[in-house]
């Protein structure tokens, strides 16, 4: 396990905070915020120092650096980064792939204990990237909740997607035997081939899946299945700045996402949070007390730990 410690500015802390926030887990003392992501652990102190631990350590933190910090990480980690002798190139992608015909797919939600784990593909032809510009497609994590339905409900009039919602009590059946990251795997496969069936006889010049996992586990996780896609499949980390396709399939799968939230709460009766905070705790003790495990697991994964925090908050 590779570390990485960075010294940030406040802004840039909490910066990051909004970036990881769908990648929260319980946060650890003396930090603002404690995520996952790419099999890495981020943690933000209030110190202004963040540790990033776990395989892809460096590669993760390496989009914070500034870029002569990134120069002299790559130059000295290229024989050890597993990732990058899985890459042709420093991004793994050819040249002026921006400008191609790509399906781009991303995921939502892995991070949040209320609410599915949704996963959106997009395809986005090259005559269409102009208009994605224009309607402000760009990483969702930078987006106000308000400016993604905005752009999210005129991108569904404008391109070819397909979006899978694991719903709790689904994620919940299938979690004891199945990891996290066969999931997603499992779901960006899937709704990879509803949309190449969706657009046929067109094909993308490629496909590019925001990276979550190495490509040789990715594969691994999707080896039993019927139909898997594979061809001219590529994967980056961050694949919202490599190409808009990915950046429009995070807003569409945000959206749907929050639209599940939102429906939530109208059936439950409670004020349904995305992450996994303070504030969800409160929310799922709250739950717990009127209907146990039972409700909860209709509504949250339970696996994460939050269920055994509400579960002592109930009892105070």
């Amino acid at each position: 396990m590779s570390n990485v410690v960075l010294k940030v500015t406040t802004g840039q802390l909490k910066k990051m905070a909004v970036f990881y926030q769908d990648y929260v887990v319980k946060p650890v003392p003396y930090s603002l915020f404690t995520a996952k992501k790419n099999l890495t652990t981020i943690t933000g102190y209030n110190s202004g120092k963040v540790l990033f631990q776990g395989q892809n350590a460096a590669s993760e933190a390496a989009q914070w650096q500034s870029p002569s910090a990134q120069a002299a990480d790559q130059k000295a980690s290229v024989k050890k980064s597993s990732l990058k002798k899985e890459s042709p190139s420093k991004s793994g992608l050819p040249a002026g792939f921006s400008g191609w015909s790509v399906i781009g797919s991303d995921e939502v939600g892995n991070g949040s204990y209320f609410g599915p784990l949704t996963v959106c593909a997009v395809y986005a032809s090259a005559e269409q990237l102009p208009l994605l510009q224009k309607l402000g497609v760009q990483d969702s994590k930078a987006l106000t909740d308000a400016r993604i339905i905005t752009i999210a409900k005129q991108l569904l009039r404008q391109v070819p997607h397909s979006v899978i919602n694991l719903m709790p009590e689904k994620y919940n059946e299938v979690q004891p035997t199945m990891s996290q990251g066969k999931m997603k795997a499992l779901l960006h496969n899937q709704v990879l081939d509803q949309l190449l069936r969706k657009i046929a006889p067109e094909k993308p010049k490629a496909i590019l899946v925001d990276q979550f996992e190495l490509p040789s586990t990715y594969f691994k996780h999707i080896s039993d299945q019927k139909v898997q896609v594979k061809e001219n499949l590529h994967f980056q980390t961050k694949g919202e700045s490599h190409h808009l396709a990915v950046a429009a399939a995070s807003i569409i799968a945000r959206y749907y996402f929050l639209k599940t939230l939102d429906e939530m709460a109208v059936v439950s009766g409670y004020p349904i949070p995305s992450g996994a905070g303070a504030n969800v705790d409160l929310v799922a003790a709250e739950m717990y007390r009127q209907g146990g495990l039972e409700l909860l697991g209709k509504y949250t994964k339970l696996h994460f730990a939050n269920t055994q925090k509400a579960i002592r908050l109930a009892k105070i």
